[in-house]
């Protein structure tokens, strides 16, 4: 196993979920891919669908995401995405909103440094955000 794996399986036990087949599987799929997933892709992620079902898969990531180890991205009608936040990574996001894609934004992120203005006048600790951008992705704006 990767060691990024590991530290997540830690991270999840510490947080109080019970290491399944089901979790390594899902922090598996997760650790492998660059890119938001849906839901569907974890179902079709290699052995994902021997291990667990859609319901399980869906639980287990409203798990995630409630514990700070998953992002849930995307459009509240449309499918939702998820992507693993890891300690000290940080990424942004672009958003169809005409075909709901997500593609991470590679650019620096400009928010950092009001970031570290707002901790430092408040004093707030764990400070972190998230950005995502909105708009008609050039497939879409072609078709349009």
């Amino acid at each position: 196993m990767s060691e990024l794996l590991d530290n997540l399986l830690e991270r999840a036990r510490a947080s109080g979920l019970r290491r399944t087949k089901a979790l390594e599987a899902i922090l598996t799929c997760l650790t492998k891919c660059d890119h938001p997933k849906t839901l569907n892709d974890f179902i079709t992620c290699g052995h994902m669908s021997e291990q667990c079902d859609k319901a399980t898969v869906f639980r287990l990531l409203q798990r995630l995401t409630d514990k700070g180890m998953v992002r849930r991205l995307g459009l509240h009608e449309r499918a939702a995405y998820f992507t693993l936040l890891i300690p000290g990574v940080h990424r942004d996001y672009l958003i169809c909103t005409d075909c709901g894609s997500i593609e991470p934004i590679t650019a620096p992120c400009p928010v950092h440094k009001l970031q570290e203005e707002i901790r430092q006048e408040t004093g707030f600790q764990n400070l972190y955000h998230e950005l995502e951008f909105f708009g008609t992705c050039p497939k879409c704006a072609a078709v349009g």
